[in-house]
């Protein structure tokens, strides 16, 4: 059965920075009240006119590009972004005429910031089904036109951006190994976005329910690849809050350069956050050939899920 192997990815941000410094002259916030709470010092922040489709649009050319295919080589495009354009058509459909794909399936995945592992297990079930050889998944949100600015709980944690990857069939033994997704629907009352208004969160909750995720979630896809967590070379978690991640690995004893962070400069960019990171991580030299990665997500819904990764 062949596997979903990664044979490209590219991401952008927004060249807007809005930080800490920035939102002390908007909210009642400090710098040090930021930092110490969530390990975020800035985000990308879109303008009114930029909407979720273009920075998809930048991160799948960036993705081709890392790739060396054109669109023509793909058969699918998945989008994971719970901050469309519009209720329909897809941020999919519109990535695919904007990228000039003809005649290919392409839809949306809603899953918040858990999107991006939910697409992925997707796309690695169309391979391995053999019904798609080649398909093309992005993560991407504009949060920050959800937020209230009022809002000191909620504005300084979000930021806006998109990440990509192309996935091809592979007879080797890499790509994705194994997914694991889940859900808590009786905890979606936690973290909310009206179709009209603005992303309210029961903070505490929502932090309660990341840290047994994110722990969870690792455990479990390691387990379905039949691995450990001493098999494992770079966990990427979602991009939310600096006190997760540390409670995470604390919990699993696992040391600094084998989990990777960047939340500092882009906040919480939702379905975007593992994708980003994953490129960041790649750039870094901090991924080689034949390391075990797990990426790992949690959001809204309440959602969870987790990819295990040899490359």
């Amino acid at each position: 059965m062949p596997k979903a192997k990664i044979i490209g990815s590219g991401f952008y941000v927004p060249e807007k920075i809005v930080t800490n410094a920035d939102l002390e002259k908007m909210v009642e916030t400090t710098n040090e009240w930021i930092v110490s709470r969530s390990g975020i010092r800035e985000r990308r922040v879109t303008d009114e006119k930029t909407l979720t489709s273009e920075l998809a649009f930048r991160a799948a050319q960036n993705a081709l590009k890392s790739a060396k295919v054109n669109v023509d080589y793909i058969e699918l495009i998945l989008v994971a972004t719970t901050s469309p354009d519009s209720l329909f058509p897809s941020v999919a459909c519109i990535l695919q005429d904007k990228l000039g794909a003809k005649d290919i399936p392409a839809f949306d995945v809603s899953a918040a910031c858990a999107g991006f592992n939910f697409a992925l297990a997707a796309a690695s079930a169309f391979i391995e089904s053999g019904q798609y050889n080649n398909i093309l998944v992005v993560g991407a949100d504009t949060l920050t036109k959800h937020l209230d600015w009022t809002d000191r709980g909620t504005c300084v944690l979000f930021g806006d951006g998109a990440g990509a990857m192309v996935l091809s069939a592979s007879n080797d033994n890499d790509g994705i190994l194994a997914s694991h997704l889940g859900a808590e629907g009786e905890g979606g009352k936690f973290l909310i976005m009206p179709t009209k208004g603005c992303i309210t969160m029961e903070g505490k909750e929502v932090f309660k329910f990341a840290v047994r995720a994110l722990e969870k979630s690792v455990i479990e896809v390691l387990n379905k690849a039949g691995l450990t967590l001493n098999d494992l070379d770079l966990l990427i978690p979602h991009q939310a809050n600096i006190r997760i991640i540390d409670h995470v690995a604390k919990k699993f004893g696992l040391p600094s350069e084998k989990i990777f962070v960047n939340l500092d400069k882009y906040g919480n960019t939702s379905a975007a956050s593992i994708p980003i990171a994953f490129n960041e991580a790649m750039s870094a030299g901090r991924i080689k050939k034949g390391d075990v990665v797990v990426l790992a997500g949690f959001g809204a819904g309440l959602t969870y899920g987790a990819n295990v990764i040899r490359f």
